[in-house]
């Protein structure tokens, strides 16, 4: 039986990878920021990614496994006990491993031209490659598969020396490409939604971006400022009447926060759901409350969100 190491010569594991689309665990580690040693205790302790072997037994990581890595690392920034990790990957929907690494590459090498041109700061070039990006794959794909985890990726590096420039760049550029789709919404939509974020739960472009994945032809999303103070949304409610308020949050929220959210769902003529990364785990503590989780997922949260609103016209 092999003796299960990671200390193969560098040179042979990088063989091995450039000809198979592998990545050695000290590889993995630097396109993550996660140390070896952690990386072992989640495969072993947790399950939460399973990496193939080399026949001496040496771990090799594919793309989806780093995508695995950078998920699992979200979650636990988010506030998410590392025991509990395991049971959210588990629900994202089961693919054939092989598209699944291929369709990764592709948007790993889409996501190198985009650094490309944020590293040279060439804005053109950059308007160009969204033009082109925009126009083959959907909307969630663009967000949330493409663009959203190089911006992440972006906002936790700033300690490295010209970062913070890219990122303000990026930022800047997709906040005022999705506040412009937003504004070619329908005004004349049948249903009209509420988008609200929760106070210091996310930023500006992440609720941009859901309430741009939330809006449909039959529905008009309304995002309102992040600085919004929810003790005035009743207010808003009263002069917009809103079939539902969706709420938006990326990290999770206390015992205290669900509170004040049952209270204000309570307060408000209209339904109000949870959206976000919060919305993934606030099911059981809103379990019993009015409100509906729809998760983070852009396919399931339109399906719930049809749901909420077939609710409130049926009222």
């Amino acid at each position: 039986m092999p003796v299960i190491t990671d200390i193969e010569p560098v040179a042979q594991i990088a063989d091995h990878s450039e000809s198979q689309g592998l990545y050695p665990i000290r590889e993995v580690a630097r396109l993550t920021g996660i140390n070896p040693i952690t990386l072992r205790a989640w495969e072993r302790r947790y399950g939460l990614i399973q990496p193939t072997r080399t026949e001496s037994g040496h771990r090799l990581y594919t793309m989806s496994d780093i995508g695995a890595v950078r998920q699992v690392m979200g979650w636990l920034e988010r506030g998410v006990a590392v025991s509990k990790v395991a049971e959210l990957l588990a629900r994202a929907t089961p693919s054939d491993s092989a598209l699944q690494d291929s369709t990764s590459n592709e948007y790993a090498q889409l996501q190198a031209r985009i650094q490309s041109a944020l590293s040279a700061f060439d804005e053109s070039e950059l308007g160009r490659l969204y033009a082109q990006i925009f126009s083959s794959y959907p909307p969630e794909v663009v967000f949330q598969d493409i663009f959203l985890p190089l911006w992440q990726r972006l906002l936790k590096g700033q300690d490295e020396f010209g970062r913070t420039s890219e990122w303000l760049l990026l930022d800047g550029f997709l906040r005022g490409r999705v506040q412009h789709r937003l504004q070619m919404q329908l005004a004349d939509a049948r249903h009209c939604v509420l988008l609200v974020a929760l106070p210091e739960t996310c930023r500006e472009l992440e609720l941009l971006v859901a309430g741009l994945l939330l809006s449909r032809s039959d529905r008009l999303v309304q995002v309102l400022a992040v600085e919004q103070p929810l003790d005035e949304l009743l207010l808003i409610c009263e002069k917009v009447q809103p079939q539902a308020v969706v709420l938006f949050a990326q990290h999770v929220l206390g015992a205290a926060q669900h509170r004040r959210l049952t209270r204000l769902a309570q307060s408000l003529n209209c339904s109000i759901a949870l959206a976000g990364e919060a919305a993934e785990v606030a099911q059981e503590a809103l379990a019993r409350s009015t409100i509906a989780c729809l998760g983070s997922d852009a396919r399931l949260m339109n399906q719930r969100l049809d749901t909420v609103l077939k609710g409130a016209t049926g009222r």
